[in-house]
C-alpha cells in the first residue's frame, strides 16, 4: 500500500515543481490569474455594505435646498457634459446639474449596463461628450450611447504590457479626437466618431517596466501624459506634451534628475533640478517620481500641475538620503514649453510608498482664496494658498498610525495608511454651494520589514524595487492587513479652514471619483460595489445599494435628451485588491419616472 501513496506523492511534488517553474517563467501572465484565484477565496465571506455618518460638533447644515428646475433651462451645453477625467481641467469635479436632487434621488435606479466581458483592473475615469460615453480598459477603448448603453464602436489593441498590472485610467477628448495611454508605454489617438486609430507615440520603455496608465488631459492643441513605473528599479518619472494632430513630442520634463545615459525623447523643458537632493550610494540610482493617475491645468495662466510619485526603493530611505526632488511633489510647469515654474513638496521624506498620486484641484473658495487642494496617499488633505504658495492646512482624513516610525531589518513595522492606503488615483471634489471639499480615502494598513541594504542594492534593473524583505511576491509592497480589516472614509472639509464638517465611514475602501452636484448630492462608490448618494451638506445617506463589482473608477453625471444620468465604472478586479471577481461594466443610472 505504501508504493501507491509514494507514487501519488511523487507525482504531486513533480506537478507542484513543474507548476512553480512554469509560473516563474511566465510571471507576468500568471500574476493576474493567481491574484484572481486568491481574491476569489478572500471575497467569499464579504459582508453587505454599510455606511455611518458623523457631523462635527457645532456644525450646522445651513446650505439652501437646491432649486428644482429643468436641466435644459438651467445649464448650458458645456455644463451638461463630462468632457475630461475630472470634468474640468482644474479638476474640481463639481457638476451644476440638479435634476437629480435631495428630494428625488430616492427614485434612482439602474437604467442599463454595458458589459466589457473582461476581468480587468477597471478604474477608468469615464468621460461623456457630444452624445457619447467613452471608457477604456487595458487593451480597449469604446464608445457607447450615454442613455441606452448601446455600443457605438470598440477598438482593441494587441501589445505586450510592461507590467502585469492590467489598468488604464481613461481617455481625453479634444477637437474630434480621443487620446489614451497604454501599458506598453505609448500614447494613442483615435477618431472620436469611428474609433479609428490616428497615431501612436512611444514615451516610455516597457522593457524597463515603464507604462502609461494615466488619463491624459488635452488643451490648446496639446495632449499631456507621463510615464508610470517609479517602483521599478531603473525607472524615472517624466512628463510630456504631444501635438494633438500628429503625436509629435513637443517637450519632455524629467520629474527626478536626468543624468548621463538617460534617454532624450524630445526638447527638454527648462529645469533647475540636479542630484543635490539625492544622496545615493553606488548601486542605488535616482529612481521614481513617476505619474500614474491624471493631471490638472490652469487654462487662464497656462500652467500644468503634475502629481509626482514616490521615490524608490520605496521603503529604504537610507539608500536615497535627501528630499529626493521632485518625487512626492506637485510640480507646476509652463504647459506650452514644459519649463519649470515651481513645486510644492507634499511628502517631505517618504519611506511608506506615499505617492502624491491624484490630480490636485484648483479652487476659488467662498473666502476668496485661490486654493490648491491635494490628497496624497499619506492620509491627509492639504490646502495651499496660491497667492503665497503657503500651506494653510493639513487635515488627517483617514487612520494614521506609526507614520514617523523608522523601518528596520530586525523588526516589522505596522503603519497606516498602508502602501495602498490614503487617496489613490482619484482626488478631491469641491462644491461651491457648500464650500466643502470631499475626499474619499482608504483605511488599510501595511506591515513592512526591510531587506538588508546590500540585497536591495543588488536588485536587478527592471524588477520591483521596494526594499521589503518578504519572499512572498504578493507582499512586495508590504503585507496588507487581512481582508475585511479595512474601511473607507469620506471627509467633507471646509475649503478655507481645513476643518472637517462631516465624515462618513464605510466598511469597504473608497477609491472612486467623488462627484458633488448642483442637486445638493455627493455621489461615490466603494470597493464592495456599493454606490451611494449622500447629502452634500450633512453627509446623510439618501440612497445606496450594491450595483456591481468593486467601484474604483469613474463616477460622472451628464444630461442626454433632457434627462440627467449618472454613469459608474464597476468591476475592478486587480492584483492588489481582494474584490468580487466579475467583469468590468459601465452602469448608467437615472430617475425612475414610473413609465
Amino acid at each position: 500500500m505504501k508504493r501507491p501513496f509514494a507514487l501519488i506523492a511523487a507525482v504531486a511534488i513533480s506537478v507542484a515543481i513543474f507548476g512553480g517553474v512554469f509560473v516563474f517563467a511566465h510571471w507576468d501572465e500568471a500574476v493576474p490569474i493567481l491574484a484572481m484565484a486568491i481574491n476569489y477565496v478572500r471575497y467569499l465571506s464579504a459582508p453587505a455594505g454599510t455606511i455611518t455618518t458623523e457631523v462635527a460638533p457645532g456644525y450646522h447644515d445651513t446650505a439652501p435646498p437646491p432649486a428644482v428646475t429643468s436641466i435644459q433651462g438651467a445649464t448650458a451645453s458645456s455644463q451638461e457634459d463630462w468632457p475630461s477625467y475630472n470634468r474640468t481641467l482644474t479638476s474640481n469635479r463639481f457638476s451644476p446639474l440638479n435634476q437629480i436632487n435631495r428630494d428625488n434621488v430616492g427614485k434612482l435606479k439602474i437604467l442599463c449596463t454595458y458589459d466589457t466581458h473582461q476581468h480587468t483592473g477597471f478604474n477608468a475615469g469615464l468621460i461623456e461628450v457630444k452624445g457619447a460615453l467613452i471608457a477604456t480598459t487595458e487593451y480597449d477603448i469604446f464608445s457607447i450611447d450615454p442613455a441606452t448603453c448601446h455600443q457605438n464602436w470598440r477598438t482593441h489593441e494587441d501589445y505586450t504590457p510592461g507590467t502585469p498590472q492590467n489598468v488604464n485610467r481613461g481617455a481625453a477628448y479634444m477637437d474630434g479626437r480621443l487620446f489614451r495611454g497604454t501599458q506598453d508605454g505609448r500614447v494613442l489617438a483615435y477618431d472620436f466618431k469611428t474609433g479609428k486609430r490616428l497615431w501612436a507615440t512611444a514615451i516610455a520603455n516597457p522593457k524597463k517596466g515603464e507604462t502609461v496608465p494615466a488619463a491624459p488631459i488635452a488643451w490648446n492643441g496639446l495632449v499631456f501624459a507621463g510615464n508610470a513605473g517609479g517602483d521599478i528599479k531603473g525607472v524615472k518619472g517624466r512628463m510630456y506634451a504631444l501635438a494633438a494632430k500628429t503625436g509629435k513630442i513637443v517637450w519632455e520634463f524629467y520629474l527626478v534628475p536626468k543624468t548621463a545615459g538617460d534617454v532624450t525623447r524630445g526638447p527638454q523643458g527648462a529645469s533647475p533640478l540636479d542630484t543635490s537632493t539625492w544622496k545615493n550610494p553606488p548601486g542605488s540610482p535616482v529612481n521614481g517620481g513617476a505619474t500614474w493617475t491624471s493631471y490638472t491645468l490652469d487654462p487662464m495662466n497656462g500652467l500644468l500641475y503634475v502629481p509626482g510619485g514616490n521615490p524608490a526603493p520605496d521603503f529604504a530611505a537610507g539608500l536615497r538620503r535627501g528630499s529626493n526632488l521632485y518625487s512626492g511633489s506637485v510640480v507646476v510647469l509652463d504647459a506650452k514649453t514644459g519649463a519649470y515654474k515651481k513645486h510644492f513638496k507634499i511628502v517631505p521624506r517618504d519611506w511608506h510608498d506615499w505617492d502624491v498620486s491624484s490630480a490636485p484641484a484648483l479652487i476659488h473658495t467662498a473666502g476668496g482664496k485661490e486654493l490648491m487642494s491635494v490628497a496624497p496617499k499619506d492620509g491627509h488633505l492639504y490646502g495651499f494658498d496660491l497667492a503665497t504658495d503657503a500651506m494653510i492646512y493639513r487635515t488627517p482624513v483617514t487612520r494614521i498610525e506609526n507614520a514617523d516610525k523608522t523601518f528596520s531589518t530586525t523588526m516589522s513595522v505596522h503603519f497606516c495608511p498602508g502602501s495602498v492606503g490614503g487617496a489613490e488615483w482619484n482626488g478631491p471634489g469641491y462644491d461651491p454651494k457648500t464650500n466643502l471639499i470631499y475626499i474619499g480615502e482608504v483605511e488599510w494598513c501595511t506591515t513592512v520589514t526591510l531587506q538588508a541594504p546590500e540585497k536591495i542594492v543588488k536588485s536587478p534593473a527592471g524588477t520591483p524595487w521596494s526594499g521589503e524583505a518578504s519572499v512572498n511576491p504578493f507582499d512586495t509592497w508590504g503585507k496588507q492587513d487581512s481582508f475585511g480589516h479595512w474601511a473607507g472614509w469620506v471627509y467633507a472639509v471646509d475649503a478655507d479652514t481645513g476643518a472637517w464638517k462631516w465624515r462618513a465611514k464605510t466598511n469597504y475602501p473608497i477609491q472612486s471619483g467623488m462627484t458633488p452636484t448642483g442637486g445638493g448630492i455627493v455621489f461615490f462608490g466603494d470597493m464592495g460595489g456599493n454606490f451611494y448618494a449622500v447629502d452634500a451638506s450633512s453627509g446623510k445617506k439618501l440612497w445606496g445599494q450594491k450595483i456591481g463589482g468593486a467601484i474604483g473608477g469613474g463616477v460622472i453625471t451628464y444630461t442626454v435628451n433632457g434627462r440627467q444620468k449618472i454613469a459608474v465604472a464597476t468591476g475592478l478586479t486587480e492584483v492588489l485588491w481582494p474584490t468580487e471577481i466579475t467583469t468590468a461594466k459601465v452602469s448608467i443610472l437615472g430617475l425612475d419616472t414610473g413609465k
